[in-house]
């Protein structure tokens, strides 16, 4: 360095995502007072992770995260605002630090001769060129420390009210400080005013652990918060215990957590309570907690776009979680389990008639149906109705917001369990046992007068019960029962080889097949009637 520079003027350094540019290039006066200027030159480019930022300084100065500074600061040089350096997390807010290295102390020529033979390494590239960056980063002298608010999107604060309300319980895993985690845990109203919570210690033996679950054990109603380092130790020794203490919380915030705990603890959930796991993320941290859950939904943030591809949902913003989970998750089980209970109907019903009739037969082995009129039956006849029912609503979506408890029922499973399973056993055999029964009852002397009337009496039935099921109609839904209806007539006048043309015109068959479907159907609305009278379901009082 040239003796006649005696002072450093406005050198401007740029900081760059993933880079910085080191600019070693300076201009000074010299002894007689007159300016001199010397062209700067780059040196060399060095990979660090450092946020946008440009700043006019003296000295080369580089912002790292506390937790990478404070190592390489002298310790007379932290002590001044050691004191203050939790004060930015309680505040919510990221902390960092800014020191300064004088380039008097950096020998370029040397700097760039091992920097380019660590480039140039065929083993332990990535290393070696770190290693020539970190010894930069040695006896720096700390200037401040800032704190950079990590500010929440928008109405975060209410989407986890109304999901809290639903009955889900939230687990807020993240990589941020203890400090940190708490604070936007409070902020986001992941614990709520009323609650407390219990912060588990540092955890490094298994009589730690036995001591803090014990402490937590004599808690109510707190929320649990705990670092990656106590909760690896808890699940070492006390995995079962944890696990019913945490699940029984309110809300569980995991400080600390590498990707790999995050997964962890998403498998342990799923295998201690047997219940659907929903993860939720934006960043590529978060994408194997994200294939471990059950449902996986990635948020489109600055991080980029690993989460959103990694995940089965893709949301744009967290607040975007309420519809997909409130609105459209609802409307989808309701509806998956409407179509699925109608087509196990569909097929026991007339199972239930083939048996009814190989019965009264002696056990023949002939079928009811023949050709297309099976065919029909499970496509063109009835397909259209029943596979209307996927847009069937029971509630608005401004009701299903507004009343986030009518989740709650999902969560229970009744729209399908067991008892709805073998509710819609006993319609089909009742109705199947009714419409075959009462053809032969009610048929003239040909065989083929019993498949008139037991089909006319299938169809009609089976378009009567989409009708009584469906909660609010919608204009495809009646286009669907129309377009069925027509099809089932022109097929009694098209297909002579299925039907006696000349007796679907009395008066007869129309009789018997009217008295059939009414005596299969009837009694069916009128529990339905009563059902709704004295004992309606939640969402029928808000529609």
């Amino acid at each position: 360095m040239s003796e006649n520079i005696d002072e450093l003027r406005n050198m401007l350094i740029t900081f760059r995502v993933s880079e910085l540019q080191m600019l070693l290039g300076f201009a000074g006066r010299n002894k007689s007072g007159r300016k001199t200027e010397l062209q700067q030159r780059a040196l060399e480019l060095l990979r660090v992770r450092s946020h946008p930022i440009h700043q006019k300084i003296r000295d080369l100065y580089k912002t790292i995260q506390q937790s990478g500074t404070l190592n390489q600061v002298p310790t007379p040089s932290v002590s001044p605002g050691n004191k203050d350096l939790s004060m930015p997390q309680t505040q919510g807010s990221v902390p960092r630090t800014t020191a300064t290295v004088h380039p008097y102390n950096i020998d370029s020529r040397q700097l760039a001769s091992r920097y380019n033979a660590a480039r140039l390494s065929v083993t332990d590239r990535v290393a070696r060129v770190a290693q020539v960056v970190e010894s930069l980063e040695r006896e720096m002298e700390l200037l401040c420390i800032t704190g950079v608010e990590d500010k929440l999107q928008d109405n975060v604060r209410p989407t986890l009210e109304l999901l809290r309300n639903a009955g889900i319980k939230i687990w807020m895993l993240t990589g941020d400080k203890l400090e940190t985690a708490t604070c936007i845990a409070k902020s986001s109203r992941l614990v709520s005013r009323t609650q407390s919570l219990h912060i588990l210690k540092k955890v490094v033996t298994r009589t730690d652990a036995h001591l803090e679950l014990n402490a937590f054990r004599r808690k109510q109603d707190c929320a649990l918060v705990i670092s990656g380092e106590s909760l690896e130790v808890c699940l070492s020794y006390y995995q079962q215990e944890f696990m019913e203490l945490a699940t029984a919380a309110p809300a569980v915030v995991c400080c600390r957590c590498s990707p790999t705990q995050k997964a962890q603890v998403v498998q342990l959930i799923q295998k201690h309570t047997g219940k659907r796991t929903a993860a939720v993320g934006d960043g590529g941290n978060d994408v194997s907690m994200i294939q471990q859950a059950d449902a996986g939904i990635g948020i489109e943030g600055r991080e980029g776009k690993q989460a959103s591809l990694a995940g089965d949902f893709s949301i744009p913003q967290f607040s975007h979680l309420a519809n997909l989970l409130l609105v459209h998750g609802r409307r989808s089980y309701k509806r998956s389990a409407s179509l699925a209970q109608f087509v196990i109907h569909r097929g026991l019903i007339i199972s239930t008639m083939q048996a009814v009739f190989s019965s009264v037969f002696y056990l023949s082995s002939v079928a009811l149906y023949q050709g297309f009129l099976t065919v029909g039956y499970a496509t063109v006849y009835t397909m259209f109705p029943v596979f209307s029912l996927v847009l069937d609503q029971d509630v608005s979506a401004e009701i299903a917001l507004t009343y986030p408890e009518l989740y709650k029922e999902l969560a229970k499973g009744r729209s399908l369990s067991y008892k709805t399973f073998f509710m819609w056993v006993l319609i089909s055999i009742y109705q199947g046992g009714v419409i075959m029964y009462g053809a032969l009852l009610l048929f003239e002397d040909e065989f083929i007068h019993i498949v008139a009337i037991s089909f006319s009496s299938l169809i009609l039935t089976e378009l009567i019960m989409v009708a009584l099921n469906i909660r609010t109609w919608h204009y495809l839904m009646i286009l669907a029962e129309l377009l069925s209806l027509v099809l089932y007539l022109l097929s009694l006048i098209v297909l002579h080889d299925y039907f006696d043309s000349e007796f679907i015109r009395t008066e007869d068959f129309i009789w018997k097949v009217l008295v059939i479907t009414l005596v299969s159907c009837l009694p069916l609305y009128i529990l339905k009637f009563l059902r709704k009278k004295f004992s309606p379901p939640s969402y029928s009082k808000l529609s």
